[in-house]
């Protein structure tokens, strides 16, 4: 065999203990899917994140740090970059709640968490939310045409789906990270969450 086939054999190699062994199927609705079609759940991104290869991945927790305040957190994640926040001087009369808005600088601050870890646009990036739905493949999208190779959104987020029925109706606890018994608490790490003063990440 050549040398530039091993070379090759290795990469390709090196780069697939990045990638989960098996993927969660891609959502029902069209909206939830991501022009890389790349879903993990949330045990599949603990695995991504903590196996071998773990370090070439970027776990990005896409929530507003007001709402992981009190949902709670991961350590595990490699950094806090909210994909939408709330924005407490306008409210939604629709849903009742202040309304939220998009982080401009989203995109920018995932190439400069890449940066800081010395990883390429070549590296696996997995976006987390609270359910895997609303800000999770918005999120992804807001990575489009960036040059990234592999984005994935983890479909269960880390509350998961709520209870359809019965006295615990619509409570979190179908699925998600919380509900896997992956690592978690409600103590946060500063040094993983967004700046709130709007300065650089």
């Amino acid at each position: 065999m050549s040398r530039r086939f091993l070379a090759a054999l290795g990469i390709a190699l090196t780069l697939g203990l990045a990638a989960p062994s098996q993927a969660a199927d891609a959502p029902t609705d069209p909206q939830r899917r991501t022009s890389w079609g790349l879903y993990v759940d949330s045990r599949e991104a603990y695995d991504m994140k903590t196996g071998p290869g773990g370090d070439a991945v970027l776990l990005v927790d896409v929530r507003d740090p007001v709402e992981i305040m009190f949902t709670g957190f991961t350590d595990v994640v490699d950094v806090n970059i909210p994909f939408m926040t709330a924005d407490r001087s306008r409210w939604n009369d629709k849903k009742n709640v202040f309304q939220m808005q998009r982080n401009e600088d989203f995109a920018p601050a995932v190439a400069r968490a890449l940066a800081a870890r010395k990883l390429g646009k070549d590296a696996a990036i997995v976006l987390m939310c609270r359910s895997g739905g609303e800000r999770g493949a918005p999120s992804a999208k807001a990575l489009e045409g960036q040059g990234y190779e592999r984005v994935y959104v983890v479909v269960d987020g880390f509350e998961g789906s709520t209870v359809k029925d019965g006295e615990r109706k619509h409570w979190r606890l179908v699925n998600g990270w919380k509900n896997a018994g992956l690592p978690w608490s409600y103590t946060l790490n500063k040094a993983k969450m967004a700046p709130q003063d709007g300065a650089p990440q």
